[in-house]
């Protein structure tokens, strides 16, 4: 495991990954700023897309900020080239996949987090199942899969966390400046996950939110 990629997942600390970012001009200003993480959506329905023949820009990345892949029910083929490439260190699973479909990744050795969409306690029936690095905690959307802005309640992750005390926990969905540090602090994952609360548009960053977001976690 990536030093990175350790400290983003340390539960000692609530680190800040910034999803839908779609420019390296973007990137470079989250990287400068110590953001944590930045995602790419490499699904093509999303209003965040980005084309793997768009995101050259990720390969000098490297080392700066982690770098995480999100895909929905895509074959296993586009993730693991881009990670053997080396222009991402995570990959995100954000659709229906099943821990059968997730364990070319166990076997490849190629870490990776798993999205479950919560709307009631039996969707988190099968999360411990995958053998992920981490498990990602969104509200629930069929066929949109996150980046809709709107929350889930949030006892159902504590109640996750406190089931899978070993499985590290990241928050995402309707996570904003304005209630970032409450979720930190209710619900004390490793990571929170944000797209539409710092933007400007869809895939364009708003710095003066990320600022925010940070100084919400005490950064």
């Amino acid at each position: 495991m990536s030093t990175l990629l350790e400290r983003f997942l340390d539960p000692a600390r609530v680190s800040l990954k910034i999803c839908g970012v779609r420019t390296a001009a973007d990137a470079g200003l989250l990287a400068d700023r110590g953001v944590d993480a930045l995602g790419v959506n490499f699904w093509p329905e999303s209003k965040r897309y980005l084309s793997d023949g768009e995101a050259a820009w990720l390969a000098p990345m490297k080392d700066r900020i982690l770098r995480v892949g999100v895909f929905v029910n895509e074959s296993p083929d586009l993730p693991l080239r881009l990670f053997r490439d080396g222009w991402i260190d995570l990959v995100q699973l954000h659709g229906d996949e099943t821990p059968e479909d997730a364990a070319v990744f166990v076997r490849e050795g190629v870490p990776f987090l798993k999205a479950v969409g919560v709307s009631a306690a039996s969707d988190l029936a099968l999360a411990a199942a995958y053998q992920a690095a981490g498990v990602l905690l969104d509200a629930h959307a069929p066929g949109v899969y996150g980046g809709t802005g709107e929350a889930f309640d949030w006892n159902r992750a504590v109640d996750f966390q406190q089931r899978h005390p070993e499985i590290p926990l990241l928050l995402a969905g309707g996570i904003t400046p304005e209630n970032a540090a409450e979720a930190a602090a209710f619900v004390h994952p490793c990571a929170l996950d944000v797209a539409s609360g710092a933007e400007m548009a869809p895939g364009a960053k708003d710095m003066q939110k990320v600022d925010a977001l940070m100084k919400a976690l005490g950064r």
